[in-house]
């Protein structure tokens, strides 16, 4: 007998009393099957707030826990366990701690693409849309930015802080090279180029607007220009395609696919419902040291409605 999955998704999730919430660089049918889309905190926060006892975060691991440190009452479950992030696996705790060893009293600011063990040993957490922000409220002319130097040193260009880079990038968004703009700009010449900060300092030097997927939404909707170039994972196409339908959306490069983004499949759904795995758990004590430099972010940000990122 054949099953209607998206049928059965629907019925246990209602039976698991669950939420299903995916990245924005998710697959298209996995973006059509969730309950919400968006950025990795601004989904944690959402849920945060709803009733529901279950979470399905299709994404990436550090994402999910992110969710399991706001909050811990709740099951949360990584559909693909293996669905991990290069970027949040270029620094370990270890490394954390060698650095506090080396530079004593100097604050560390963790981009939200980290493990809960990193940011369980930093001061102050920040997502891609607030990390400006961050740095300028800390009461220190010295920064550790950890771990994407290419968000760190987007940073440098908005600061008179000193910025301490770790050697860490997205090797999605840093294998995009000024090359690969012109060749796209040739192509679509009256065209509007969003970029992730996340991209090389060159490249982001020569698009027109550098923000955090959330905020592209924004950019793209109030450009007069009918064609939208987006230099982040290809997966922000098709949000943006069902927000504005009037422009033609088109990805920068083939080069921007994230394959662990790309490893949950409305199977894996499935399954992490029926079986409810893999479950992410932390350890309690390192998720009440990991909740406090997300709290600091919190209130650096104040009443604020949005504090979406990656």
């Amino acid at each position: 007998m054949v099953i209607d999955i998206k049928k059965e998704i629907k019925r246990l999730k209602k039976e698991k009393d669950a939420v299903i919430l995916a990245h924005n660089y998710q697959l298209k049918e996995v973006q059509e099957i969730a309950d919400y889309v968006g950025d990795s905190f601004e989904l944690a926060k959402i849920g945060k707030e709803l009733p529901n006892k279950t979470i399905v975060f299709c994404g990436v691991r550090f994402m999910a826990e992110s969710a399991a440190i706001l909050s811990p009452e709740k099951k949360i479950i990584l559909p693909v366990e293996d669905a991990g992030c290069p970027l949040a696996d270029t620094i370990t705790a270890r490394d954390v701690k060698q650095l506090k060893e080396k530079y004593p009293g100097i604050p560390i600011v963790t981009y939200i693409n980290s493990s809960a063990d990193v940011k369980a040993e930093s001061d102050y957490c920040c997502t891609s849309a607030n990390a400006v922000e961050i740095v300028n409220a800390i009461n220190s002319d010295t920064i550790i930015f950890l771990p994407d130097s290419n968000l760190g040193s987007f940073v440098q260009m908005h600061t008179e802080k000193d910025i301490i880079l770790w050697d860490g990038h997205c090797p999605i968004h840093h294998k995009v090279n000024v090359e690969d703009i012109i060749r796209i700009k040739a192509v679509y010449e009256n065209a509007f180029l969003i970029c992730h900060p996340e991209c090389r300092p060159e490249v982001i030097e020569i698009c027109d607007s550098v923000c955090s997927t959330s905020k592209m939404i924004e950019e793209a909707k109030k450009t007069d220009k009918k064609t939208i170039i987006l230099v982040t994972e290809e997966g922000m196409r098709h949000r943006l395609k069902k927000e504005i339908t009037d422009k033609l959306i088109v990805v920068a490069s083939p080069k921007l696919m994230c394959t662990d983004m790309k490893k949950t499949k409305i199977q894996h759904i499935y399954e992490a419902l029926e079986l409810e795995q893999t479950e992410i758990k932390i350890e309690k004590e390192i998720a009440e040291k990991a909740i406090i430099p997300l709290e600091r972010m919190l209130k650096i940000m104040g009443k604020k409605k949005q504090f979406s990122g990656v």
